[in-house]
């Protein structure tokens, strides 16, 4: 049932004779039967003496108990050394020991196994799949790949499609160069389909004409050109040159001060979606968000296309547009989805450069507060494109995303496109190393601490990491049926490890996003052993097991775990651990145990023997 490469391993006889031993270290606890108290259930710590010399030493612990004969071990050790490591330290090692995330775009520089493999030996978390481009045949292959990884690494990864969104473009010129706009010239957007010329061309949108109001910007490829609309009529827009420059065939339209009247999916996405859902992405990125109700529209279509017995993706929305900061806007969109992406790209093309740095600290303070994922996006490493190493203000980028307190940052054409993926990744994770070893890090993130619910889950996370802090654990294990417990570990920021452990793959798959936590899963008949998928996915009845060694099982699994990782490296390691009694209980946390690495029986380099 245990892996030969997992913690210590204690092998019991029925004759009561024990017997522990760590293949990494050749340590041995021996004990020999004498008397235990037999018809009791609760635990008791039993004393144990070590070896001196050729002196053994015994002694008894009583109980008491009501009429009831006790019986005592009498143990003989090797007593545990603090510098004896459990086992050797994983090569991975630091791999698990950032709390930042990183996001790794794929395309055509990263579409073999093979370097999929090197992104995520470098660093990556998630791997984004950009429906913008190429097929859907081509993406099922990429997550293919992705998958045989996480099983040889036996370590979740999570898989982000990307929705393309609408695409607000002009039509096409006579002159297939395009045309030159003069400032101040006037310059006509309408819904004619005639070829245009440097007086008009034909807008598609008439969404963009109903929505547009004398004074509001209109930004062509990129914010090139950009023009203000000076007056309007029926289905078309008469607009003045503020910024002249090209404009030729299909370039962007990008509209800051107008809501529009369009759906954020267009058919091309709900093909997209569908698909997706039928291959099992684990994130959703929706694009083109601008009010709280096209994430509503996404959980609804999602709802209504999944395929039965198929875990729900998580819902990501993209902050792109200026409208998202309107009123309420941002704080409802972040309540209804389930992570953000701070994309600036278009947000800087819509906003003033000046605000968008504002503007990134606002989404993620928001999505901090309400214990959301959020990730920081687009140029972030631009030059390695082209270049081995980044500018030093790229860099700077990166590290202030971190400060900020930013779940997780992503590469997109450094990864997908680039001359440079692998060192692209590893120059990320160079950088969360370095400034997540400042202490200036530390105090930045305890300074913006979200306030806490008036929950039993929130007092016991809150407990944990208290705990975590006070007596210097290793890490803090989170048994989650769905992640929300581990989510509520990862908005308080501890400063340690947090180890998810999931019954679901997808959850795990899910909280790998998140700041700071390491996803494992149990071991086949550690954790919901005597529960099947059916009974599991009912969360309308809470689940209880009967198993009466139940607990023990799954604190054993958190100590394997925490050693995979390379989070604990000596047996007195100790692990703060939380879960919810009885199991499956969906957000409930109401236990808290401290563990020491060598398992649920040892404490202080003594082990009990049941």
């Amino acid at each position: 049932m245990y892996p030969k490469a997992a913690l210590t391993l204690f092998l019991f006889t029925l004759s009561g004779n024990a017997e522990a031993f760590s293949p990494a270290t050749g340590i041995t606890f021996a004990s020999k039967k004498i008397q235990q108290q037999s018809n009791t259930r609760s635990s008791t710590l039993f004393a144990t003496i070590p070896e001196q010399s050729s002196t053994t030493t015994s002694s008894s612990t009583t109980s008491t108990t009501t009429n009831t004969q006790s019986n005592i071990f009498e143990r003989k050790f090797t007593p545990v050394q603090p510098s004896t490591t459990v086992a050797a330290v994983p090569k991975l090692a630091q791999r698990w020991r950032k709390s930042t995330k990183q996001l790794a775009t794929l395309g055509p520089a990263s579409s073999s196994k093979e370097m999929i493999e090197k992104l995520f030996l470098a660093g990556a978390d998630v791997f984004r799949l950009n429906f913008s481009h190429g097929s859907q045949e081509q993406k099922l292959e990429l997550l293919i790949m992705i998958r045989e990884i996480e099983e040889k690494y036996s370590h979740p990864i999570a898989i982000l499609g990307d929705l393309q969104g609408p695409k607000l473009r002009v039509g096409e010129f006579s002159n297939p160069n395009g045309v030159m706009l003069e400032k101040n010239q006037i310059f006509r957007l309408d819904l004619d389909s005639a070829l245009g010329d440097n007086t008009r061309v034909m807008l598609p949108h008439p969404e963009i004409i109903a929505a547009s109001e004398v004074g509001h910007e209109l930004l062509v490829d990129d914010g090139k050109v950009k023009l203000v609309v000076d007056g309007k009529g029926d289905g078309y827009l008469d607009c003045r040159v503020e910024v002249e420059g090209k404009i030729s065939n299909r370039k962007g339209v990008n509209t800051p001060d107008s809501v529009l009247d369009i759906s954020p999916l267009t058919p091309k996405d709900r093909s997209d979606l569908e698909y997706m859902l039928g291959i099992g992405v684990d994130w959703v990125a929706l694009s083109f968000v601008q009010r709280p109700e096209d994430i509503e529209e996404i959980h609804a279509l999602i709802d209504e296309k999944l395929p039965e017995g198929s875990f729900k993706p998580a819902v990501m929305a993209k902050i792109e547009k200026p409208s998202c900061f309107i009123g309420d806007s941002l704080k409802n969109i972040v309540k209804l989805c389930d992570g953000i992406m701070v994309a600036r790209g278009d947000l800087g093309v819509e906003c003033a450069p000046e605000d968008v740095p504002l503007l990134q600290k606002e989404i993620i303070d928001e999505s901090r507060a309400q214990g959301k994922p959020v990730v920081v996006a687009t140029q972030m490493l631009e030059s390695m494109i082209e270049s081995p190493t980044p500018t030093r203000a790229e860099a700077s980028d990166v590290a202030t995303a971190i400060y900020d307190g930013a779940d997780a940052i992503m590469l997109s054409a450094e990864s997908a496109a680039g001359k440079w993926p692998e060192e692209s990744v590893a120059m990320q994770q160079r950088i969360i190393n370095r400034v997540e070893s400042d202490n200036h890090y530390r105090r930045m993130l305890s300074s913006s601490e979200p306030v806490v619910e008036n929950t039993p889950t929130d007092a016991i996370i809150t407990a944990a990491k208290q705990i975590a802090d006070t007596i210097k654990a290793k890490s803090i294990v989170c048994f989650s049926l769905r992640g929300s417990t581990v989510l509520r570990a990862a908005k308080g920021r501890p400063g340690v490890p947090i180890l998810g452990i999931s019954p679901f793959k997808e959850t795990a798959r899910q909280l790998a996003l998140s700041w700071g936590v390491y996803p494992e899963l149990p071991q086949t008949g550690t954790y919901f052993s005597n529960i099947d998928d059916e009974e599991v996915m009912n969360y309308d009845s809470n689940i209880v097991e009967e198993a009466p060694d139940d607990f023990n099982f799954v604190l054993r699994n958190a100590c394997r775990a925490a050693l995979k990782k390379g989070l604990v490296t000596d047996p007195n390691d100790l692990l703060v651990v939380t879960a919810g009694i009885p199991f499956g209980t969906p957000g409930a946390a109401n236990v808290i145990r401290v563990v020491p690495a060598a398992g649920p029986s040892c404490w202080d380099g003594l082990c009990r023997v049941d």
